[in-house]
């Protein structure tokens, strides 16, 4: 009787009017059936579908439109990462609460996702689908124990300069069953620090697969294929380059710790049967 009655008042407690300015916190509350407390999203929205037709955009990443921000009159704004710091000074100054998330693995994702349930009263829900979530990666991790061999994964998150997979990417590679070919580099939090000068670098270290996600622009295979000194790589050779949706796996959010290590153990399966 007493826990059936807390829940409801916590819900009431917590915020009411939510600004998302990234994705993985507006998928996650639409997860969790607590939509109608988001009226703002970020415009790179795409998970799920439906929120771009009920929520207005009002932020990019690195800006945001801080007047209509402030007309939605939010009692809690959601972001993510350093690259927000200026957005959120903003509006802290304008006396509006800011929650920045800064979670770079698949620890921290779970998370955060379990504060913002127990932000807005779900955090009983929220921990039955991180659950389900965790017992399905265990899965993934098991099914991979059965390859023959582990393919090495060069995952490019940025062509021009080339930037290799952050560090929740580079763990679900593990988990889905391959060898990230620059785990030196998935500890580093800020892109800058994960470019890859040398490219000849890439070839040296021969990578069975890549997977490109070019955050929001459409990955090339051919023109990864066509890079000089690239054309005796194992991936280039046996034609293993695939796309992975920007918004499938570089938000650190439910999408990459569901579709985006799906897709990982797929194109891994397949090698392996290959």
């Amino acid at each position: 009787m007493i826990d059936s009655m807390i829940e409801p008042i916590a819900s009431s407690l917590g915020p009411q009017r939510i600004v998302c300015m990234t994705e993985e916190t507006t998928e996650w509350l639409y997860l969790l059936g607590q939509e109608h407390r988001i009226v703002g999203i970020s415009g790179y929205t795409v998970r799920p579908r439906r929120a771009r037709d009920e929520k207005p955009r009002v932020s990019a990443f690195t800006s945001a439109k801080i007047d209509k921000i402030l007309a939605l009159q939010p009692d809690c704004v959601f972001g993510f990462s350093d690259m927000q710091a200026d957005i959120a000074a903003a509006l802290i100054r304008q006396g509006v609460q800011v929650t920045v998330f800064n979670q770079r693995s698949i620890c921290e994702i779970f998370s955060m996702m379990y504060q913002v349930a127990a932000m807005v009263g779900q955090s009983k829900q929220g921990l039955e689908k991180i659950e389900i979530m965790q017992q399905q990666l265990a899965g993934i991790g098991e099914a991979a124990t059965g390859f023959a061999r582990r393919p090495k994964i060069y995952f490019e998150e940025w062509d021009e300069p080339h930037i290799s997979a952050i560090r929740w990417v580079s763990e679900l590679i593990g988990i889905a069953g391959g060898d990230d070919c620059f785990p030196e580099l998935a500890v580093q939090s800020l892109g800058k620090n994960r470019i890859i000068a040398d490219s000849a670098e890439i070839a040296r270290r021969n990578p069975d697969i890549i997977t490109g996600s070019w955050c929001g622009k459409k990955f090339r295979p051919e023109k990864v294929a066509a890079r000089p000194g690239w054309e005796n790589v194992n991936a280039v050779k046996y034609q293993q380059l695939f796309e992975i949706k920007s918004a499938d796996i570089l938000q650190p959010g439910p999408a990459a710790l569901t579709d985006g290590v799906s897709q990982l153990h797929r194109i891994f399966t397949d090698w392996n049967k290959g």
